[in-house]
């Protein structure tokens, strides 16, 4: 049952003209919630119910009767999702508010005064709500997380396997790159098995394996001890454990992907065919994946150098193929948090670093962009001029800043990826260079030639 708060009715906020009359707030907790309506909608403007889902109902069953058209609330933890939802599927318009927006405001310590705030810089437009994409893209999403989750378990996993080889003085991580290959994997059942003789592991060793048979050997020269035999045993079992787990969220995002109907072409019969015996959409098989993405974007993201499946699919996770929400790139990338972010007072710059976030999306770029350094593409030019100028941090910032125009500009226009667009730019900055180099070797008394044209 609904609880009875002392409302806070004294006020020192200058009056300002409502916008939103109809406006509700709440404020989240992990076993209750607050909602504050206006005062002349109910004799308890604030009333405070239990997290329990009939509960929640209650409160946005209380809300319509409440005549609340729109609410907000702070994205606290994953507290807000379950009442999201419920007052989504209602009709209400949700506000999730950056709870950092409000945490500095002096004097409301109580879970009362926090969703009479909320209500109250509601009514008068003063919230931003903060980018949600449809409900089946954050199906899709909530998947792609899980799944990270489990890679994360599994390299836990391939460590503590790692750990055990080194307790043991088994070096064989040190000279294959990847214990959990074919190679890895076959030597450590072995060693499971019971056997010893290093020359015997080494055999099971690959073609592709640079390290020659007797490195290998060498490596696998130790003291097997059981206690350490039984961690390793484990680990593998727990890494094959994850493994089977990432496969399967592999299988569910690819049936989700496929059911997806992009907001661009509803109507379109050949956006849903699909291939009734094709493999799951994973890492293993990146066509069938890139040409999903291309069919829910509506264009081939994986052009863009740098650019490619499994950062494709973060996007489409995070963002979704509906950027026209964002008003131009320059908020989609402020929103990304890889451009400035201008602190001015008085007339001087305090600061310009980029926000701090841990958007997924924006590490993603940011990996993308490392990936250029030996690119020959035009991106790979701007990377390596930006990294001489600024140093490596700031340029990885500025490419990751240019990717998210050029994704921007793709996915609103439908247009395809096409290099020719940026010779212009490169042409331009030969000539900047050429000019720069005739001042300074007319300043040292020299002059620049071109060289001759071979016949």
């Amino acid at each position: 049952m609904a609880k009875k708060r002392k409302q806070n009715t004294k006020s020192n906020i200058s009056d300002m003209p409502v916008m939103h009359p109809d406006a509700a707030g709440i404020d989240i907790g992990a076993t209750e919630i607050f909602v504050a309506v206006p005062q002349n909608r109910d004799a308890e403007s604030v009333r405070s119910f239990p997290t329990f889902t009939q509960d929640l109902y209650r409160a946005a069953d209380w809300l319509k009767q409440c005549n609340i058209k729109t609410v907000a609330m702070e994205s606290t933890g994953v507290y807000w999702i379950p009442l999201f939802q419920i007052l989504e599927d209602r009709g209400f318009e949700v506000y999730l508010v950056n709870a950092r927006h409000l945490k500095n405001v002096p004097g409301r310590k109580t879970d009362v005064s926090d969703c009479q705030w909320l209500q109250y810089l509601h009514s008068v437009g003063l919230l931003r709500a903060s980018y949600r994409p449809q409900q089946e893209v954050c199906a899709i999403r909530s998947l792609i997380r899980h799944r990270e989750s489990m890679v994360h378990m599994a390299v836990t996993h391939v460590n503590h396997m790692q750990k055990a080889m080194d307790q043991m003085n088994l070096r064989l991580h040190h000279v294959i790159s990847d214990i959990t290959g074919k190679t890895g994997l076959a030597i450590i059942d072995a060693i499971l098995a019971g056997e010893r003789n290093p020359y015997v592991l080494a055999q099971l060793r690959n073609e592709r394996i640079k390290a020659s048979e007797e490195v290998i050997a060498k490596s696998l020269t130790g003291d097997y001890r059981s206690e350490h035999l039984f961690a390793l045993r484990q680990s593998l079992v727990a890494y094959r454990s994850c493994r089977k787990l990432i496969d399967d969220c592999e299988i569910e995002i690819s049936r989700s992907l496929e059911q997806f109907t992009p907001p661009n072409n509803p109507n379109d019969g050949e956006s849903n065919l699909q291939s009734k015996d094709s493999s799951p959409l994973s890492g293993n098989n990146a066509s069938d994946l890139s040409n999903e993405l291309k069919r829910c974007f509506g264009v081939d993201l994986t052009k863009i150098p740098s650019i490619k499946e499994l950062t494709a699919q973060t996007l489409f996770g995070e963002v979704g193929p509906d950027l026209t929400k964002f008003r131009s790139a320059s908020a989609f990338a402020s929103w990304l948090t890889v451009c400035p972010n201008n602190k001015v007072s008085g007339g001087k710059v305090l600061s310009t670093k980029t926000r701090r976030s841990q958007s997924r999306v924006a590490t993603a770029l940011r990996m993308a962009a490392m990936t250029l350094t030996h690119s020959q593409s035009a991106l790979g030019d701007f990377y390596r001029r930006m990294r001489a100028r600024l140093g490596a941090p700031k340029a990885i910032t500025a490419t990751a800043h240019k990717l998210a125009r050029i994704i921007y500009h793709l996915v609103t226009t439908g247009e395809e990826y096409d290099e020719s667009r940026f010779v212009a730019d490169q042409v331009r900055y030969r000539n900047r260079q050429e000019t720069a180099l005739r001042v300074k070797a007319k300043a040292l008394g020299f002059q620049l030639s071109p060289l001759l044209q071979p016949a």
